[in-house]
Order: C-alpha cells, then structure tokens, then sequence
C-alpha cells in the first residue's frame, strides 16, 4: 500500500524526538499563553513569529517529514530555547516489506492535526514499551484514523505492524488464527487446535519478536443493553485473551480502539503502568478549521461562527465533514446561517443521527433514564439532583455504576461534581425523548411521560426558557400534527388524566407533565380535575386556576403564584441559604435560595401567616398567624415543633432574641408575650400599647425589646423585667416596623404616616 512507504528523506534530514517535542510544546503553550491570550497558535501565526513557512511548521511538529537541523534551530530559537542533541534524530529509511499486514485500514493521506496525541501515543509505544495501550472515544471522534496514523508513525520501530478490524464482530478462534500467520512469515507452521494453544503460540511470537499489532472497534464484541465493558455471549474469551497479553511480559503492543472500555482493564491500567488508556477527544478550533476549509467553507477571523460549529459538535470529525457538507450543498457555505438554526433548535442530519442511534441502542434501559435526565437538566448536574430527578428508588451504588457505564462509553462528559452530555448528544437525547413522549401520548399510554419531568418548574429561567423552547414546543408540535387542533389535544390530554386516576403511578411526573402541557396549549384549565394526583415539577406561574380542582394533591417542587393566595411575609436564613416565605393560606415555604428549589412547606397554621424569623443559629423558623397562635418549626425537616397559644388575636410580628432562648410575638390584641424556646411557655406578657403591635425587634445584646403599633407609638421594654423604660411619640399613624442598627445605638420606625 503506498500511502505507507516513507517518504526517502536526505542523510541530514532531522526530525523531533519525544524530548525535543515536549520542549517544544511546553514553550509555544508558555507563549500561547503570555502573548496570544490563551488562545491557540495557527501555523499561519506560528510562521509569523518562526519566519517558517507553515508547510515546514507541519513538518516539524508532526515529525512525519524530516528537515534540516537548521530550521529545527530556527524553530527554537523563536521561542528561547537553544536546541540540543537530544532534542533531534536522523530519519531512518526502512523499506516497507512483508512484514506490515495493513488489512482493511483506512486512507490516512488526508489527516488533520492531533499533534499532541500522536507525541504522547508514541511515547507511550516506543518509549514506554506499554504492552497493551486502548483508545477510547464515541463514534466518529477519529479513533481508526488516529490508529492507523499511529502505526504509520512508528512502523519503523516494529518488525511486525498488524491492523486488523473487528467491525464484524469475528470470533477470538479466527483472529488468532489471522495473526498467528501473519507472524509466521510464511513458514507454513501448523497453527495449534486449542484455544490456549493458539493464544500460547502468539504470545511467544510477541515475547521473541517486536510486534504492534491493532485490534479496531473493539466495541463490536461488548454487550449492548446492559452496563458498558462486558462482552457479548460467545465472545468472553476475548476479555481472558486481552487480560492475558496485559499482564505476560512480551517485547510488543497491543493496540485496541473501542467506543466502550472493556472492564477487566480499569484495575489494571495507569498511567505509570504498562496498560494504558487514552481518551480521545474533539479536535481542536484550528485542526477543526482546517476540515471546515477542506470543504470549501469560508472562514472568517472577525466573524465567530465557524467557533460556535466546532464547539458545538465537540471537535467531532466526523460530524464537523458530514456537517459542512450540509452546508456547502444546502447552504451555499453559509455557516451563520447554519448556527441560526442551531440556536432555533434541534437540527440533527442523518448520518449524524444514525451514528449516534447506534451508541444509544447499546444502552440498559435505566442508562437511557438517566441519560434522558441529564439532557432535560440541560446544565452540567450533580449526583444528589439526578437522584432527587430519578423519583423511583434508586441506590447510589445503582446511580454511580450507570454514570461510570456511560463515561466508559464516551457519552457522559464529567466536570468536577457535575455530569453533561455532549451538545449534539444532548440534541439527540432531547429529541428522541420527544419523539417516544409524542408516542406515548398518540396512543394513550403513559411511561416516559411519568418518569421524566418535560420541564422543571423551579430551575434558573434560561434554562426552563430551553426545556419549554427544545422539548415541551417540539412535542406540541408533533401533536398538532397528528391531532389537528389544539381542542384535541386537550381531549387527549384529558383522557391521559384519567387514566392516571384509575391507575396510580410511582413516579408521579405524568400530571404535572400533563398540566404543562395544558398551560402551554393556553387551555382553559376552569372545571379541569386534579385531585388526588401527584403534581411535580408544573410551572403555574401567570396561570389562571380560577376553578381547578387540587384537593388532596401532593404538589412539588412547583412553582405558582396564584394558586394558593399571596405571600405575606418572608425571612433569610442568618447564613442566606434559605428563604422562608409565609402565604394567606397558612403556609410556609421554604426555599434553598442558591437554585430557587422549594425544600418544604410547612404547613399547621389554619389562617394567614402574618410574619416568619429565623433562629440566629438557622435551626429554627418562629411564625405568627391570624389563627392566634405563634409556631415553632424545624427547617430541616419542616416539622413543627411547637405550638405558642396565648393570643386573644392574630400575631402580627414574630422575633427571636439574640440567644436564640426567648420568641416575642406582637399581637392584635395590644400585647406582647415572650415565649421560653425550651419550654414553649409564656413568661412573659407586656401590656401598654393602645393598639395593635405589628412589629417587635431586640437590641443586638438581647437587654432590650422595641414595638411598634397601630397606637402611632414605640415602646422600649427591659427584656428581662418586662418593664416598659420609655414610649416613643412622633408618628401621626400606624408604625408598621421597627428595627435596631447593628450597634444597638439608633432605632429606626417605619409608619404609615409616610
């Protein structure tokens, strides 16, 4: 095959070793740095600065293609280094022979870029000698190219180079037998009956000669539908046979490239050890740009566009010369009118979809559930919100092996605490679970529906703005297609609600869902029946329920403003992480104030709650209620803890003293109590006001007790006494609050005197 013969290269002809490439890059990544902004340098910008053409730059850094020592002298001396023995060697001419078997391997002509892959992958070979070496990645992110480049690379070194392709998943017995003559040189030796037999007689083939030899899409002989990196039934030999080339001492490489990484080699691999895995990832904004170019697209400095294409599909080759393929045949190369429909919506070309419907169908079902989960949270989430999402009970041991199983197969992507999809992954997931939600409701069955929220109610507003615009849209959409008219829709939906009544789910996301929907529609909701459902994740903000029935539902974590009245009062925890809001229909709520996620209502007042304070240690949460009585709650669990009777009227103010010991509450009926924490009891009850006490506030040291009320007055009471040491006059109306500086030193009113 010619594309491999080395190209002849004069006696001075010098290329990079390892050393010198290492330095090398760490010196432009230093500059990159300092002078370029972070960004990466073009060949272009690296000839500017090297007075080097790019062709020789390309020579150079990919140490393919000798040149002399003086360009490589040039070369550093543009970045401060002065080059040395080490850093260079001659260029051996090996004459290709016999001894490559190439098979099936791709044309590698053409190749862009991975330059830093192709370095640390021959170190690892070469250098490192590693024994067994697997390149990872999802479906057309350049695993085969990348391989066959590699031992393009470093045939040299070899004296066997072996590439074999396992696409049609061959039983371990005939590629042994492939290899075993490929490495007997035509000797015509019997080749060995047994299993263990033949794997004996390579691995004394690979203990006495140097041989790389590559195993591509290893994938085809692991198992689809259950956990990633167990093989398919009548292919468990292969895991023996490659367990055994990783741990016997031979002199070769087995190579191995696969969407999914066999489990026996996680306990063995390191990146110390001779079984190493390497990751594959997108290719980068410049090797990207050189493929959109490749395809005559036009790229521009000034205009981002072409940025936005790479980043979003990853750096995925493949997709990036399917993609720009689109675009030059249906677009006329205009790539910013191919990111407007990006950023409209979901826009997946076939061959795209079919690349990655092959991944997907590879999936258990319960990684599908969770993949889906992910894709409607849009944003990079951690493991506590996927288990709070994933409402069925579920381990974490249950949960961790699926996000380890989809990181072995390349498809969830992990960034500190926090797991994604790829964005054309992601595109994917959302729109399949649309297509399967749409499905579901044509013909009146309920599964997806009720296990995934279609939107979260509670999450940041970009982000319910993108679950309405890229899954609840479409899926009405796709209902309107079928159905007509938006009235039957409804109908629809409305026999869906039945159901649910005659069937209880676990789940409980269908209603909800359901409910969005119906929002969405526009629907008329008046006379609508939800009772006794579950209702999670409905968004019923802006939404008349004038008429709706939701006795006996169990809302969560759904957001309204309607639906049960206005909110009168409201507190911030001492450390601000909670907020407590209080309502006319006698219950509070509190809210986790970094995502706006409601934790728990607390609910037992049987009136409006007229005010909420937190404890100074946040453990606490005191109420005053129009039913009279003042409660004490655990923000915890949202379980109250005690109930303050006492009050001839509502309690219009609540707060704690300093210590977090006593409660005062100012009532309607002209008094103050002071409540024992400890006890719930009344020790005290300060009477002179003439009016309703709507508001009470303590001295930062706790000696003193300021009330404001419907009299025009303040009072300052001992705290400890009870006795009223002065009345403030002054106001000409109601004094609605009062509150001390942080010093204790000045005491301000409000009133309704203006």
């Amino acid at each position: 095959m010619t594309m491999f013969s080395p190209t002849s290269t004069r006696k001075r002809g010098v290329i990079l070793t390892t050393v010198g490439w290492k330095k090398l890059q760490q010196a432009i990544s230093t500059a990159e740095f300092k002078d370029n902004h972070g960004e990466r340098y073009t060949f272009d910008r690296l000839g500017e600065r090297t007075s080097l053409d790019p062709a020789t730059i390309a020579k150079v850094l990919e140490r393919q293609k000798a040149v002399d020592r003086r360009t490589l002298a040039l070369f550093f001396q543009s970045f401060g280094l002065e080059l040395d023995d080490d850093d260079h060697s001659q260029k051996r001419i090996v004459p290709t022979d016999r001894r490559q078997h190439w098979g099936q391997a791709v044309d590698v002509s053409v190749f862009y870029g991975r330059t830093a892959e192709l370095a640390e992958l021959e170190n690892w070979v070469v250098e490192d000698r590693c024994r067994l070496v697997m390149l990872l990645g999802m479906g057309g992110i350049g695993k085969t190219t990348l391989s066959v480049k590699l031992a393009e690379r470093v045939q040299d070194g070899f004296e066997h180079v072996i590439w074999r392709s396992l696409r049609n998943a061959p039983l371990l017995q005939d590629i042994l037998v492939d290899l075993l003559e490929c490495l007997s040189c035509d000797q015509h030796t019997s080749v060995p009956t047994t299993l263990d037999g033949k794997i004996s007689r390579l691995t004394d083939h690979l203990r006495n000669q140097r041989c790389l030899v590559i195993l591509d899409n290893v994938e085809t002989v692991l198992c689809g539908n259950g956990s990633a990196g167990y093989y398919r039934e009548g292919y468990e030999e292969y895991g023996a046979f490659f367990k055994g080339l990783a741990e016997v001492a031979h002199q070769s490489c087995l190579m191995l490239t696969s969407r999914e990484k066999p489990a026996e080699l996680g306990v063995l691999e390191g990146r110390t050890r001779p079984v190493r895995v390497y990751q594959l990832c997108g290719i980068t904004e410049a090797e990207g740009q050189q493929i959109l170019e490749a395809k005559d697209l036009t790229i521009s400095e000034s205009n981002p566009d072409w940025k936005v294409l790479i980043a979003h599909y990853s750096g995925n080759p493949l997709a990036l010369q399917i993609v720009a393929t689109m675009i030059r045949e249906l677009l006329d190369s205009d790539i910013g009118a191919f990111v407007q429909l990006l950023r409209r919506g979901t826009i997946i070309f076939d061959d795209i979809r079919d690349l990655l419907e092959q991944q997907f169908r590879r999936l258990s079902e319960f990684e599908k559930e969770v993949v889906y989960w992910i894709a409607i949270e849009r944003e990079g989430v951690e493991l506590s919100i996927l288990r709070e999402d994933i409402a069925a009970r579920v381990s974490d041991t249950r949960l961790w092996e699926a996000l380890r199983s989809l990181g072995r197969r390349s498809l969830v992507v992990r960034s500190g605490i926090r797991f994604t999809l790829q964005p054309v992954l992601m595109e994917y997931a959302s729109d399949r679970l649309v297509e399967q939600v749409s499905s579901e409701i044509i013909n009146r069955k309920i599964a997806l529906i009720d296990s995934h929220a279609l939107i979260k109610a509670q999450a940041a507003d970009d982000v319910r703005e993108a679950q309405t615009r890229l899954l609840l849209k479409p899926l009405v959409d796709r209902l309107l297609a079928t159905f007509g008219s938006r009235p039957a829709i409804e109908r629809r939906l409305a026999e869906l609600l039945s159901d649910l009544r005659r069937v209880p789910r676990q789940s409980g996301y269908a209603a909800g869902n359901l409910l969005n929907l119906l929002c969405h529609l526009k629907a008329d909701l008046s006379g609508h029946d939800f009772s006794g459902l579950p209702i999670r994740q409905a968004d019923l903000r802006d939404v008349s329920l004038h008429g709706v029935n939701f006795s006996h539902c169990h809302l969560e974590r759904s957001a309204f403003i309607e639906a049960f009245g206005s909110t009168l009062s409201l507190a911030f925890s001492p450390d601000g992480s909670l907020l407590a809001t209080g309502d006319i229909g006698g219950e509070i709520h509190l809210w986790r104030v970094r995502d706006g996620r409601q934790l728990t209502i607390c609910r037992g007042h049987t009136d409006c709650v007229w005010s909420v304070a937190f404890s100074p240690d946040g453990k606490r949460l005191a109420s005053g209620s129009m039913d009279q009585t003042a409660r004490l709650w655990d923000t915890a669990t949202g379980q109250c803890l005690k109930t303050l009777k006492g009050h001839a009227n509502l309690i219009g103010s609540v707060a704690f003293s300093p210590d977090g010991r006593t409660l005062a509450s100012g009532s309607r009926d002209t008094t103050v109590k002071l409540w024992d924490i400890a006890t719930g009891q009344c020790g005290r009850t300060l009477s002179g006001h003439g009016g309703w006490v709507s508001s009470v506030s303590f001295s930062p040291d706790g000696q003193t007790l300021a009330s404001g009320s419907a009299d025009q007055t303040l009072c300052l009471w001992n705290s400890a006494t009870g006795e009223c040491r002065r009345t403030l006059s002054g106001h000409s109306s109601w004094v609605w609050s009062v509150a001390f500086s942080p010093d204790g030193r000045t005491l301000a009113s409000g009133s309704q005197d203006g």
